[in-house]
């Protein structure tokens, strides 16, 4: 499988604490030798985000990556779950 970042990805990335930045690079590796694993709770999502799927990085910060094809993830952002589901 190989995972292509989004340019959003990238500054939102840039923005989290090192903390998060290490984390996050640790569920992505996860994510690479099994994108299923029960601790990433991969799942779809549901009206804006219809075609897109999330996993948990921590317990409030979320990754989004849409399927490009049968071997290639996009992943096009990164951000706490209340920013990122924000109403309106």
């Amino acid at each position: 499988m190989k995972i292509i970042f989004h340019g959003n990805f990238d500054k939102r990335y840039k923005k989290l604490r090192k903390n998060e930045q290490r984390q996050t690079k640790e569920r992505l590796e996860l994510f690479l030798h099994d994108e299923f694993n029960p601790i990433l709770n991969n799942h779809p999502l549901k009206g804006k985000y219809k075609n897109y799927r999330s996993i948990n990085i921590t317990g409030n910060l979320r990754a989004l990556y849409k399927l490009h094809d049968a071997d290639v993830r996009i992943f096009v952002v990164v951000d706490t779950h209340s920013n990122l589901y924000k109403l309106g």
